[in-house]
């Protein structure tokens, strides 16, 4: 059978874009919109699809909620690559309404977070709602009888439900962005490219004071430089964390491997997430590669001058 892919959906969402981004060669029919985040992370662990495509964070908002839960908890998935996707919204609705007609706005909560000083500015008395996705808000405002006067969404979405632009750059940012993964059930990882990023859970063995920098010097003392930090309650009980990371770097070189098997030493547990290659169609979104202080062959050099040590081989 051809290969499928899920996203989150409907059409006309942002991740539909990273998707074409991804899976440039995959055709309409085998790109399956899903209903939520958790239904993309179902279908690829189900083998309903071969892959998926969710998003993780936004550079106005930060993490996705849903995608960092189901990475942590669900059974596990490799993330095998990454696209970051400009994120403008505009205001939509159904033709013949007028600005001052809209009383009711719907969208997605992190699209309704980057526009709320358009609205307050602009629709002052309007309610807003939340819903699963701007592509889903412009879908629902084009129902008839739909129970919201106009949805925030991408310009795209808006045209794909028949909808007509009230107000575009609606969003307080305009360097707004939006980083996406693509995942795969476990198997061979992406080969090496130079310009890769690691990314791991990892569940602190103990609460006591220097816990966390021990994690990090793992990292600091190999010359690994990290581009994402983020903390996440582990759900066992209030107080409990573990700790979402990203590293430049894959876990294919020795610099990269040590630190992780140093992080394994202190941790109750390391959940491995994928090393994958950083580009995407926007890659100038991302942060540049930093120089590295070391080489893998510094490391094996290093390796092999500890085994002369071992051996009373004193240079």
């Amino acid at each position: 059978m051809p290969n499928r892919y899920a996203y989150l959906g409907p059409e006309g969402t942002f991740t539909e874009a990273a998707m074409r981004d991804l899976r440039p060669d995959a055709p309409d029919e085998a790109r399956i919109p899903c209903d939520g985040v958790a239904s993309v992370f179902d279908a690829v662990r189900s083998g309903a699809v071969d892959g998926g495509v969710v998003p993780l964070e936004n550079s106005v908002e930060g993490g996705v909620t849903a995608t960092i839960a189901e990475l942590i908890n669900g059974e596990p998935l490799l993330i095998t690559g990454q696209t970051a996707v400009p994120v403008e919204f505009a205001l939509f609705a159904r033709p013949g309404t007028a600005l001052e007609d809209v009383k009711r706005v719907a969208t997605h909560p992190h699209a309704l977070a980057q526009c709320r000083g358009w609205l307050a500015q602009h629709l002052p008395d309007a309610d807003t709602h939340t819903v699963s996705s701007t592509a889903a808000a412009a879908r629902t405002v084009a129902e008839p009888g739909a129970p919201f006067d106009a949805a925030i969404c991408a310009v795209f979405a808006g045209e794909r439900y028949g909808l007509r632009a009230l107000a575009g750059s609606v969003g307080d940012r305009s360097d707004a962005a939006t980083r996406f993964i693509y995942l795969s059930r476990p198997g061979p990882l992406p080969e090496p490219t130079g310009a890769d990023l690691t990314s791991l859970v990892a569940f602190i063995a103990d609460d006591h004071p220097g816990a966390l920098i021990e994690v990090l010097n793992q990292f600091a003392v190999r010359g690994v430089n990290l581009t994402r930090l983020e903390s996440r309650p582990t759900g066992d009980r209030l107080g409990n964390y573990c700790f979402c990371i990203d590293a430049e770097g894959h876990v294919g070189e020795a610099r990269v491997g040590e630190a992780l098997m140093g992080i394994r030493r202190v941790c109750r547990d390391v959940r491995f997430l994928g090393s994958y290659p950083r580009s995407g169609r926007t890659e100038d979104l991302d942060p540049p590669l930093r120089p590295r202080p070391t080489t893998d062959a510094d490391f094996a050099e290093a390796e092999r001058w500890l085994a002369r040590i071992r051996s009373g081989q004193v240079d």
